[in-house]
């Protein structure tokens, strides 16, 4: 589509600093740098403003904003700046974030497990299941075609794990998990790495928080090798 085209050419040139913090635009001035029609332009100029890459005053147009302003864990910022020049400090602080954030969403979600016959708001077990089904994909991913199928169930088991550790705000970041994990698209699974998936699965499901834990450290830290 023109918009996306147009979206990303905007967002790219300003996260790589083609356009940088400070500069001013018109809406005329993107128009003719990418072509588009107005209304595109202004559409995409819209969204960028709301991701906070752009503000938009009746004196001075558009205003290209510092990395201070943009909203990081969109992932359309997320992509634009894992392709750009800071793609090595972009993807060192996602692990650093998913470090933070995923084990102790693994050891909830198991301790909800545990808790489950004293506390009415523990997981679903339609939930249980799609983890547990996950976990049987993964365990069949271990071909060297099978890197799209491992990328997909990968997503999944991840999303699966924030939305039962019952913590809403784990919850909202399982678009940001789902970027980081999209930069190792075209991996073949690795038979350890399906192993660990595996033990994650079975931890959370038995209600074993450190076990649980544990799994998800090790498998964001082989992310980095």
């Amino acid at each position: 589509m023109i918009f996306d085209r147009v979206l990303d050419e905007l967002g790219a040139a300003i996260v790589d600093r083609t356009l940088p913090p400070g500069h001013t635009e018109s809406i005329d001035g993107f128009v003719a740098r990418t072509g588009a029609s107005r209304s595109i332009v202004r559409e995409a100029v819209r969204v960028l403003v709301g991701l906070g890459l752009l503000s938009a005053g009746r004196r001075v147009g558009l205003r290209v904003l510092p990395e201070a302003s943009w909203d990081v864990l969109d992932p359309r910022v997320i992509g634009w700046r894992t392709a750009g020049p800071d793609r090595e400090v972009a993807l060192a602080e996602l692990r650093a974030l998913r470090r933070a954030v995923e084990p102790a969403a693994a050891a909830a979600a198991a301790a909800r497990v545990a808790d489950a016959p004293r506390a009415p708001d523990g997981p679903s077990v339609a939930g249980l299941e799609a983890l547990l089904a996950v976990a049987d994909r993964l365990a069949t991913a271990t071909g060297p075609d099978d890197a799209a199928t491992f990328l997909q169930s990968d997503r999944d088991l991840h999303r699966l794990v924030l939305e039962l550790s019952g913590n809403a705000m784990y919850r909202r970041l399982h678009r940001v998990v789902a970027r980081a994990l999209d930069e190792r698209a075209g991996i073949g699974p690795d038979a350890h790495d399906v192993g660990l998936h595996v033990a994650l699965v079975r931890a959370v499901a038995n209600g074993q928080p450190d076990a649980a834990a544990d799994a998800m450290r090790e498998i964001i830290t082989r992310t980095a090798d």
